[in-house]
């Protein structure tokens, strides 16, 4: 038997329960965190040298740069790419999904469309795996953020800009990045920037809102946010080298007349676009969680449930050609059930009809079996 006793590690008067968000941070952080961010635009805006920079590490180490022959029936590509970075001990799942070819072709009138389909799709598998029985260990893969790179050689958004944010404003969270902003001046992007932002405005576009200060907040961490929110849409630049200016090593871009630092406020917005999504990632989230994919699930019961099960409920065998293997299995499973349960009903239909049956008389009368 133990004789030690038990030592109250509070004072009196204590009873401890401040401590709860220390249990909630010592559980997330054995758990990990997962986070998916979509990054969408025109080929060669910088897109994958900016997720590179954004996370330090290489996502696309064998990347193939089609030819210009090749882009003219090219199609929209969804490339998702998964890496698990750690730092300080905290775990995070990160999925960067890349659309090759998106308005490349010489038709994009549709170049969004598997973009939407790709977001519909993992809102649908989330609510097939949070609907079946193993809820313990759901892998969370829906967008949680979109970084949508708009060039910086137009004047404000293109058609192609303004439909595809209208057709996903109400999907996902975009954030959107003035890409390569090393080609314009202080005042080019103050003005483009203004400019876009009343674009998004007039067609009523949604992008994703940073969210108000709390009136207890620092003063700080107030002007910060303030700070984040006018340098919407994000002018940035992207590298992944490493030069020296002046003894010291930089990430930037060596130009003859001069070098552009990432990491510099006075060069680009890239800092602060790397503070806004770490800082607001639990937030990205929540927003993904409580709003659009709530949208999707509303909208999904209230059309009957999801296309898997109305196919298998009504739709002719030649109609599913079109569905992904996962939905296909889940046909496959929902045919087998239904073929469980009529089988279960005859042998309900042939026990009753061997039940004894009352006379009015009060006698009883059987059947042989």
């Amino acid at each position: 038997m133990d004789a030690r006793q038990f030592v109250n590690p509070e004072q009196a008067g204590y009873v401890g329960f401040a401590n709860l968000p220390n249990q909630v941070h010592r559980k997330s952080v054995k758990k990990g965190f997962e986070f998916t961010l979509m990054v969408v635009g025109e080929s060669g805006l910088g897109k994958s040298t900016l997720v590179n920079s954004l996370f330090l590490t290489d996502l696309y180490p064998e990347r193939h740069i089609p030819l210009a022959s090749e882009k003219i029936t090219q199609t929209v590509k969804i490339d998702a790419s998964t890496v698990e970075i750690e730092e300080r001990g905290v775990k995070l799942r990160l999925t960067v999904v890349d659309t090759p070819g998106f308005g490349d072709s010489l038709n994009s009138t549709d170049c969004f469309k598997p973009v939407i389909r790709y977001i519909d799709e993992q809102f649908e598998r989330y609510l097939q795996d949070e609907s079946g029985l193993n809820r313990r260990h759901i892998i969370d893969n829906r967008v949680h953020c979109c970084f949508y790179f708009i060039n910086p050689s137009g004047h404000g958004l293109k058609p192609l800009d303004v439909a595809f944010m209208k057709a996903v404003h109400h999907k996902v969270n975009i954030v959107p990045v003035l890409a390569k902003a090393d080609t314009l001046t202080k005042l080019e992007v103050q003005n483009l920037k203004r400019r876009i932002m009343d674009q998004i405005e007039d067609y009523g576009i949604k992008i994703y809102p940073l969210p108000d200060c709390d009136s207890d907040e620092d003063e700080d961490y107030k002007e910060q946010c303030r700070q984040l929110k006018n340098a919407v849409p994000f002018a940035v630049v992207g590298a992944n080298s490493i030069i020296e200016v002046k003894g010291r090593k930089v990430r930037g871009r060596m130009y003859p007349w001069g070098v552009v630092e990432v990491e510099n406020p006075e060069h680009c917005d890239f800092i602060k676009l790397r503070t806004m999504l770490i800082t607001h990632m639990q937030d990205l989230q929540e927003v993904t969680q409580e709003t659009h994919y709530e949208n999707y699930r509303a909208e999904n019961l209230a059309n009957g449930g999801s296309p898997a099960g109305k196919a298998s409920r009504g739709a002719p065998p030649s109609q599913s050609d079109g569905l992904s293997q996962r939905e296909r299995e889940l046909l496959q499973k929902e045919d087998e059930l239904r073929k469980m349960q009529e089988k279960l009903a005859r042998m309900q239909a042939e026990m009753d009809s061997k039940r004894p049956e009352v006379q009015p008389n009060g006698n009883i009368k059987t059947h042989n079996v």
